[in-house]
C-alpha cells in the first residue's frame, strides 16, 4: 500500500480545517469585543468628559460686552459714560503648543500691566487652559502696546476681550443721586442700582471653531444689545449751586454731621438737585478722606480698625436727603398752617397770647417758645413770622389729635414717597392709641411745631410742595425717560398726584402768609429776602432727642429753611438742613440765623438759572 504525500500535505483533514475556521472566529470574536467595550468606555463612559476636551481645544467662546448705558442731566450733560476697554488674557494652551517664549510673556505684561510676573508665570503652567485672564478694563492705549509686542514677537497666545469702564466726568456733583458702579460693571447704588436693569444692556458671544493648528474655521458671533440711557430730572448747574452753598454752610458753620439739600419743581415732584455732605468720586467710591483715613490708621485693634473704615464708608455713601429720619422743627409749621386753614380753626382774624410757656394735659412741665418771656399778643400772621410756639401748640390743640394724624396721612408723612431711588427710610412717629390719648395731649402739642417725631427730608419737601402748589401731593422722581441707543423712547415719566392735601384756597393763603415770614422786617426768615424776588418760606430749629448733657445745658440741633419761589406762583422749593452746628460760630444757632440766607441763595441763583427775571 502506498501513500500519496503530496497530496496530505496540501489537502489538511476536515478536522484540521474545521480547528482553523473555530479559532479564526474565535479570534474574531474577541477582537469585537475588545472594540466594543473600547468604544464603549469612549462613546458612553467617556463621551462626554472626551466632548468636552475636544470642544476645549477647538472651540473658544468669548464675551462681547454691551456698552452701560449713559446718563444725562435735564440738558443733556452727561453725568455717567461708558468707554470702551479691554481685558487681556492668556492662552497657556497656545503658548505651549506653538512654542512661544512664556517668560518673555510673563515679564513684558508684567511691565505694561503692573502686575506680578509671578501670577503670569504659575497661570502659564496650566498648558491644558485656553483662558487665564491677566487684568480687566485695560484703556485702549495700554492695548495697543501689548499688540505691539505681540506683531513684534509672533505671538498668538495673548488676546483681548472689549470691556467697558464707567467714568463720572463731573466727579463728586450729584454722587448720592448716581451711585456708582462695581467691578464687574453692576450697578451698586443710587440710579446706577435702581435702573441697572435698564443700563446694562445684554451681552453677546464670539464663538471661534479652530483646527489641530489653531487656525480658525468657522467663526459666529451673537451681537451685544447695549444698554439704555437714562436722562435725569437732575440738573447740573442746580447742582453745582446746591453743592457749592453745602459745603460753604458746613464749613462756615463748623457742621458735625454735615447737611443735605433738595430742590423740587414744586409742581411736577421732580428733583432739580440733591445733595448730601460728606460726598465721595464714583470713579474710585472705595477711596476714604485722606483726613479720615489718617485718624482710621491710629486704631490699633485690627477689628476695630476694619469697623471703622467702612462706617467711614456707609457715613459718605449715606444720602442723608433720602435715607435719615430727623426731627423737622419749625417747618413743620408749614403743614400745621395749612390744615388749620383747611379746617377753619384759624384765619387771619384770629389772635394768639403768648406768655414764653404753657402747661398742657399729661405733662408735668411747661413747654417753651423760642422767647422765653414772650411775644405777647399775636395776630396769625405774627405768629407764622415769630414761629411761635404757644401760638402754634394752641392751634394744634383746636385741630385735635384724629384731625391732625389724618391731615399728616394726607401730606404723606406715614408712607415712603415711592421716589425712584433705593434707600428712603422711615417716618418715627406715635401709633394711634398713644396720639389720641386724651388724658396726655402732649404729642399734639409739640408735634404742631415739629418736634419729637421723626420723617425724611424728602418727605418734609414733597408735602411742603404740596402746600403751595394748590394743595397737591405729587409723587417725587428722579428719571425723566429712558431711550435706547438709537435714541427711541423706552419710558416717558408722567406727573404723578397721589392726593389732593388741602384745596387751592388753603394753599394760597399759605404761601401768602410764608412770604411775609421772610419780606417783613423782624420776621424768622427775613435773611431770606432778596430785593426783587418774591421767596416764600419758614425756618426750623429743632433740638435732637437724647443730645441734653448732664448737666441739663448743652444740647445738639438741627437747623434747616424750607422756602419756595416765586411766592405768587411756586416754580420750586428747597429744603437745606445743617446736622448739629457750632455754637461757637458767634451767630447763634437757629434755622433763620444759619438756614435761611444760604436757601435763598441757592433759590435766587436756581431762578435765574431758568430765567426768571427779577422783579
Amino acid at each position: 500500500m502506498s501513500i500519496d504525500h503530496k497530496n496530505s500535505i496540501l489537502k489538511p483533514d476536515s478536522t484540521t480545517f474545521s480547528r482553523i475556521l473555530l479559532l479564526i472566529a474565535v479570534f474574531g470574536v474577541l477582537i469585537f469585543i475588545i472594540m466594543f467595550i473600547k468604544l464603549y468606555q469612549l462613546q458612553i463612559v467617556e463621551g462626554a468628559y472626551l466632548g468636552e476636551q475636544a470642544a476645549s481645544q477647538q472651540i473658544q467662546e468669548t464675551t462681547a460686552k454691551a456698552s452701560r448705558g449713559s446718563i444725562y442731566d435735564a440738558n443733556g450733560e452727561v453725568l455717567a459714560i461708558s468707554a470702551t476697554t479691554y481685558d487681556v488674557f492668556i492662552s497657556p494652551h497656545e503658548i505651549n503648543r506653538d512654542g512661544e517664549d512664556g517668560e518673555l510673556i510673563a515679564q513684558t505684561l508684567a511691565e505694561i500691566l503692573e502686575v506680578d510676573a509671578d501670577g503670569i508665570r504659575e497661570q502659564l503652567k496650566d498648558t491644558d487652559s485656553w483662558y487665564k485672564m491677566v487684568k480687566k478694563q485695560v484703556d485702549a492705549d495700554t492695548a495697543e502696546l501689548i499688540t505691539q509686542f505681540k506683531t513684534e514677537n509672533g505671538i498668538n497666545g495673548i488676546h483681548f476681550e472689549k470691556s467697558s469702564k464707567r467714568y463720572y466726568p463731573n466727579g463728586s456733583l450729584a454722587c448720592h443721586v448716581l451711585g456708582y458702579v462695581g467691578d464687574e460693571g453692576t450697578g451698586l447704588a443710587g440710579i446706577e442700582y435702581k435702573y441697572n436693569d435698564y443700563l446694562q444692556g445684554t451681552d453677546g458671544s464670539v464663538v471661534s471653531v479652530t483646527a489641530r493648528n489653531g487656525v480658525a474655521i468657522t467663526y459666529t458671533q451673537s451681537s451685544a444689545v447695549n444698554g439704555n440711557d437714562l436722562n435725569l430730572t437732575i440738573d447740573a448747574t442746580i447742582q453745582r449751586i446746591v453743592e457749592k452753598y453745602l459745603d460753604q454752610a458746613v464749613e462756615d458753620y463748623d457742621v458735625e454731621n454735615g447737611g443735605c439739600v433738595i430742590v423740587q419743581d414744586v409742581n411736577t415732584g421732580a428733583i432739580l438737585a440733591m445733595a448730601s455732605n460728606a460726598d465721595f468720586d464714583p470713579n474710585d467710591y472705595q477711596k476714604i478722606d485722606d483726613g479720615i483715613l489718617a485718624e482710621i490708621s491710629l486704631i490699633a485693634d485690627e477689628e476695630e480698625r476694619n469697623e471703622a473704615t467702612a462706617e467711614a464708608r456707609y457715613t459718605m455713601w449715606r444720602n442723608k436727603a433720602l435715607a435719615d429720619s430727623y426731627e423737622p422743627g419749625s417747618v413743620f409749621k408749614t403743614i400745621t398752617l395749612a390744615m388749620a386753614l383747611e379746617e377753619g380753626v384759624t384765619d387771619e382774624s384770629h389772635w394768639y397770647e403768648c406768655n414764653g410757656a404753657m402747661r398742657v394735659l399729661g405733662r408735668e412741665t411747661d413747654l417753651h417758645c423760642s422767647n422765653r418771656s414772650g411775644h405777647g399778643w399775636l395776630s396769625l400772621s405774627e405768629a407764622v413770622q415769630q414761629s411761635c410756639n404757644i401760638a402754634f401748640t394752641n392751634i394744634g390743640l383746636e385741630i385735635g389729635a384724629e384731625t391732625f394724624y389724618k391731615y399728616c396721612e394726607a401730606f404723606g408723612f406715614f408712607d415712603k414717597t415711592g421716589i425712584d431711588l433705593n434707600g428712603e427710610g422711615n417716618d418715627i412717629w406715635w401709633s394711634e392709641d398713644v396720639f389720641y390719648n386724651k388724658n396726655n395731649l402732649s404729642q399734639l402739642a409739640v408735634a404742631s411745631w415739629g418736634q419729637t417725631f421723626g420723617i425724611t427730608p424728602i418727605q418734609m419737601i414733597t408735602a411742603l410742595s404740596a402746600s403751595v402748589n394748590g394743595g397737591y401731593l405729587m409723587k417725587p422722581y428722579i428719571v425723566e425717560s429712558i431711550t435706547d441707543e438709537n435714541g427711541a423712547a423706552v419710558y416717558q415719566h408722567e406727573a404723578t398726584v397721589v392726593r389732593q392735601a388741602v384745596s387751592n384756597e388753603t394753599s394760597a393763603e399759605v404761601r401768602k402768609l410764608l412770604e411775609e415770614v421772610v419780606s417783613e422786617e423782624g420776621a424768622t426768615g427775613h435773611r431770606a429776602y432778596i430785593e426783587g424776588y418774591r421767596i416764600g418760606g419758614k425756618t426750623g430749629t429743632s433740638e435732637k432727642i437724647g443730645t441734653i448733657s448732664e448737666d441739663g445745658e448743652e444740647k445738639d440741633y438741627l437747623v434747616s429753611f424750607g422756602g419756595f419761589a416765586p411766592a405768587d406762583n411756586p416754580q420750586i422749593a428747597v429744603l437745606f438742613i445743617l446736622d448739629t452746628p457750632s455754637e461757637e460760630t458767634g451767630t447763634g444757632v437757629g434755622g433763620g440765623t444759619m438756614a435761611a440766607a444760604v436757601t435763598a441763595q441757592i433759590i435766587k441763583e436756581t431762578l435765574d438759572h431758568l430765567g426768571y427775571q427779577p422783579e
